[in-house]
């Protein structure tokens, strides 16, 4: 049976960034408890107060999502330049890339999913107000980005969130989920490379 972990927005814990540009509150990570330097996946919320270059994480794969704010401008060291204007725009990248974000309407919030490429990987869809799913994989977090919604999972009671609160849910694969509401919600579906698929990534 699928094991659910309700996580509150009020219960998230705010750390200030090296740079103090800003805060960051981990919503979960596997494993759980890890570090910077040693989580497998890590998904969290930021607040950018100011302008200034990203973190690097070689050999780690993100999505950035913008939740609140008037646009972050992400300038990489290459040339490339990506704009995330609108609440829910998003933007993937790796985590090696050399980048700047600019604010042009002032400070952001922002979710992020963090995934070490070699140990496993990720899918991010959003879903807005009624949707219906079925879990692929055996891990998935779903992140409510606006409004309130009502997550029905099979054989489980429902669960309302609200702005900012999350959802984890281990032994996912197969479970029915049913998301009625109106709103906004980040589903993140997450799978562990097992040691013969790793042997297969690297041949």
């Amino acid at each position: 049976m699928a094991n659910v972990t309700l996580i509150r927005a009020a219960t998230l814990t705010a750390t200030p960034w090296k740079n103090g540009g800003g805060v960051t509150r981990e919503i979960t990570c596997d494993p759980p408890g890890a570090g910077l330097d040693d989580f497998i996946w890590r998904i969290s919320v930021a607040d950018v107060n100011q302008a200034g270059p990203f973190s690097r994480f070689a050999g780690v794969d993100r999505t950035l999502v913008l939740l609140a704010g008037d646009g972050m401008v992400l300038q990489e060291e290459s040339g490339p330049q990506h704009a995330l204007l609108q609440p829910l725009d998003h933007h993937q990248f790796a985590g090696e890339t050399a980048i700047t974000a600019t604010l042009p309407g002032g400070a952001t919030q922002d979710f992020n999913l963090m995934v070490r490429r070699d140990l496993a990987r990720a899918a991010l869809n959003i879903w807005h107000n009624a949707h219906e799913h079925r879990f692929a994989t055996e891990t998935a977090v779903l992140f409510c980005a606006s409004g309130s919604l009502l997550v029905h999972l099979s054989q489980h009671a429902p669960l309302i969130l609200r702005a900012n609160d999350a959802i984890r849910i281990d032994a996912a694969s197969g479970l029915g989920c049913y998301i009625t509401g109106s709103g906004a919600l980040l589903a993140v579906e997450l799978e562990m490379f097992t040691p013969a698929l790793l042997r297969k990534t690297h041949d």
